[in-house]
């Protein structure tokens, strides 16, 4: 990417400071703290990894590219909907509607533009087509925020020491460029998912005795 005004708004809207409120959501982590599935930076990565190569992060990087390539609004409210109906709890798609509403919502208010409440994914891909940000570059960031939000929850769940936290994530990189390269060649016919691990554990969260997290 060379244009610095388009990069400058990119980072922009997947900062943690752009109020999506992604803080507030776990993915189903806090559950798998919970019951011990993840308990260190080892197990960590092994489950993060399994998200973005089995997961919500291939298939989002999927429907993130599907909008930006739809020839119009009708188009991308087909997407918005298969994006619906695949989440398979009720807190995830509270977290991927939630994120996409107020995401949708900051953008329409700052940049304009025909943006209507979606799916994150979804309503990031079509943002990023409505002001020529390039796809690629997109995926990538859009994948590593996704990842970066659940290792920031992991630090304050698991506990992990900040820099554990960091070299987990940096450690993710390649698996996080892999990922969205392969994504990135795909359709809305390769999407699927058997993280089965984690589907349970954001189901099973929603009757957790304490929670921290929304997800």
């Amino acid at each position: 990417m060379t244009n610095p005004v388009a990069l400058q708004t990119l980072m922009q809207w997947l900062s943690p400071a752009y109020p999506v409120g992604a803080f507030s959501y776990s993915h189903g982590l806090e559950r798998a703290v919970e019951t011990g599935a993840v308990s260190d930076a080892q197990t960590l990565h092994s489950w993060l990894q399994s998200i973005i190569e089995n997961g919500a992060g291939c298939s989002d990087v999927i429907l993130l590219s599907a909008a930006f390539q739809a020839q119009d609004l009708d188009d991308v409210q087909d997407v918005a909907t298969l994006a619906d109906a695949l989440n398979p709890a009720k807190e995830r798609r509270l977290e991927t509607l939630q994120q996409g509403a107020s995401f949708a919502r900051t953008t329409r208010a700052i940049w304009e533009g025909d943006l209507p409440d979606m799916a994150y994914p979804v309503a990031v891909g079509w943002a990023a087509k409505q002001h020529d940000i390039p796809l690629e570059t997109t995926a990538y960031f859009y994948l590593h925020s996704f990842v970066s939000n659940l290792v920031s929850a992991a630090i304050r769940l698991v506990p992990l020491g900040q820099t554990e936290g960091q070299k987990c994530l940096a450690d993710l990189a390649p698996c996080i460029e892999t990922v969205a390269n392969i994504a990135l060649t795909q359709t809305l016919d390769d999407l699927g998912s058997c993280c089965f691990a984690a589907d349970i554990a954001v189901m099973n969260h929603e009757t957790q005795y304490t929670r921290l997290f929304r997800s």
